[in-house]
């Protein structure tokens, strides 16, 4: 599975591929700009820091609260065990995706840090080559029939093994350098038993978020009917 050290009040989970050369200094942004081997970084609700070390192109992200209760406790989260944390939650459901062979990034290692009754988290995960999300693509050409059953395809081959993602929207989709469709963030998402219900909930968000970057992007290509073939090749991949 996956390898767990504790460093004082440092909980470390690691791929066994990566646990003999993690520290504390890689959840540490500012060692790796120290080092000169910061290579990127996407702002959202927080930034991500994007750092190059031997081989590997890894992506560092710290946890943020989103929302109202954000405002007030920004990265702090109740402690009731390591395996309610968010951040083990996370680590362990990318590394049994990555087992089931779908499109994830590989995670590579993260960090739960107790304060008495409260924890902050980071994780780092692999990097995935030549990056592009949805919404990248969409501001600048419209995407492809084939992308389109690509993303299709994929989205119906996660849900067919249960897995549900809690904030599937376009920028947590994204083609690789070759083509291939990955899917990213998987902060809250679980593997649940198959059900229309919550299959149907994910995909409805999917829509939201196409039409609310509509909304918001003076150039935006995309339309109605991308997103009936991208259904249309959803429903038609769902096993049920």
């Amino acid at each position: 599975m996956f390898n767990q050290q504790t460093i004082n009040q440092h909980i470390i989970l690691s791929h066994p591929e990566y646990s003999a050369q993690i520290s504390l200094n890689w959840f540490d942004a500012e060692y790796w700009q120290q080092q000169k081997k910061i290579v990127g970084s996407k702002k959202g609700r927080a930034t991500a820091w994007f750092f190059c070390h031997n081989e590997l192109t890894a992506v560092l992200r710290h946890y943020w609260r989103g929302g109202l209760v954000g405002k007030f406790l920004s990265d702090q989260y109740l402690y009731i065990g390591l395996e309610k944390t968010r951040v083990f939650q996370e680590f362990a459901l990318m590394m049994q995706l990555c087992e089931m062979g779908l499109n994830v990034p590989k995670p590579i290692t993260a960090k739960v840090t107790k304060h008495g009754l409260i924890y902050r988290g980071d994780i780092i995960t692999q990097a995935i080559e030549g990056a592009q999300s949805l919404l990248d693509v969409l501001k600048k050409r419209a995407l492809t029939a084939d992308e389109l059953i690509k993303i299709g395809n994929t989205i119906a081959q996660f849900h067919s093994s249960g897995v549900y993602h809690a904030d599937l929207n376009i920028n947590n989709i994204l083609f690789d350098s070759t083509g291939a469709v990955y899917i990213i963030d998987f902060d809250r998402g679980e593997i649940k038993p198959v059900q229309e219900q919550w299959q149907q909930a994910n995909i409805s968000r999917l829509l939201r978020s196409f039409e609310k970057e509509l909304d918001r992007n003076p150039v935006m290509h995309w339309q109605k009917s991308d997103w009936q073939q991208l259904h249309a090749t959803y429903q038609s991949a769902l096993k049920v």
